[in-house]
């Protein structure tokens, strides 16, 4: 029997009568890998989740809870999906430029994490507005986030980056790594401990197959040799998968991300940018617009240099790809809201439904 304890599960809620919980390890398709106190199984979702799914957002994802009936002959049948302590979702466009865009999804990529590692790598491909991006999603997620900065061994001097990255957020912890020859790696045990869960985020190549390597102290994923054009390493993770380390934490590497589209990220935004913010309270108008209005105290400290422009413009650019990614997904938000409502109407004296 396995202890799902281990695993990050509390029995916060009994199962119903039929059903064992478990964990989701992996996502492949529409077919689950779930690890139960009695070992791994394949798993599919009960005709129900179609039915009763709303949004994409409903449906389990690598590092979910659930409840399922257990099948020790053939796939078993995830039946409930349980409250997630913590997720990281991002903005899918469907394939679609922005100026064509009609509806934005919520893509889920992980959740029930304890840490975000934000993975960079300090080559060519090094960017700090993109490091801030993730971020906002990051303190969205309602977890840690902690900059990793990978390839550690490529660059001579990595003073000038880890500088940079310091003084954009320098209430996030930062670590300088190299999964080639191990160093810093040690720095990262303090998050690495029993029954915690850590997710790798980043663009392709960045390094987190590497590091997931390392970490794991054997190869488990394949790393392919960086491009010389632009020192990136070929996208090698091609699905979400949950690793249990030596340490006893837990892992979940996740596909390298052409770019992070923001979904909901107010509270990030508010969280990432509050020295901006906190500007606001202090000009002379309250419909400022921040643009020639006398008495503006970002315009002064733009001025003075207490507000650096690359923040200001960071701020401005995230601003605007949330509003609009909230108008384009409003239509979901208040659909799955009416079925919500329609569902509670529904509800018997019992607790069931009435047919």
């Amino acid at each position: 029997m396995i202890d799902l304890r281990q695993y990050g599960y509390i029995a916060a809620e009994t199962p119903p009568i039929g059903l064992i919980p478990g964990r989701v390890t992996e996502l492949q398709r529409e077919q689950y890998t779930v690890i139960t106190e009695q070992g791994e199984v394949t798993a599919v979702l009960k005709g129900t989740f179609y039915h009763a799914a709303v949004t994409r957002e409903e449906f389990p994802c690598v590092g979910d809870f659930v409840f399922l009936q257990y099948n020790e002959n053939g796939a078993s049948r995830i039946a409930n999906l349980l409250p997630r302590r913590s997720k990281f979702s991002r903005a899918d466009y469907s394939g679609h430029a922005a100026g064509y865009v009609k509806t934005i999804l919520e893509q889920v990529v992980a959740t029930n994490f304890d840490y975000v590692f934000i993975v960079s790598s300090l080559n060519w491909d090094f960017n700090v507005s993109r490091i801030m991006r993730y971020l906002t999603q990051a303190r969205q997620s309602n977890s840690q986030p902690v900059v990793i900065l990978t390839k550690a061994d490529l660059v001579p001097d990595f003073s000038i980056p880890l500088a940079e990255v310091q003084k954009a957020v320098p209430d996030v912890p930062v670590h300088i790594v190299s999964s080639h020859n191990g160093s810093g790696l040690d720095e990262l045990s303090e998050y690495l401990q029993p029954g915690k869960t850590v997710v790798l985020l980043g663009m392709s190549g960045v390094g987190k197959s590497s590091l997931l390597n390392a970490l794991m102290n054997q190869e488990v994923m394949t790393v392919k040799a960086i491009r010389e054009a632009d020192s990136r390493g070929r996208h090698t993770t091609t699905h979400r998968q949950l690793f249990m380390l030596p340490s006893g934490a837990m892992v979940i590497d996740t596909p390298g991300m052409r770019e992070l589209g923001l979904f909901g990220a107010d509270d990030g935004i508010s969280a990432g940018f509050n020295d901006v913010e906190e500007l606001f309270i202090q000009c002379r108008f309250n419909d400022c617009r921040h643009h020639t209005e006398p008495g503006c105290a970002v315009l002064a400290a733009l001025a003075d240099g207490s507000l650096a422009p690359e923040q200001w413009e960071r701020y401005l650019v995230q601003k605007r790809e949330s509003r609009f990614v909230d108008d384009k997904s409003k239509y979901l938000i208040d659909k799955q809201a009416r079925q919500k409502s329609i569902d509670m109407r529904h509800k018997g004296k019992k607790g069931g439904y009435k047919k």
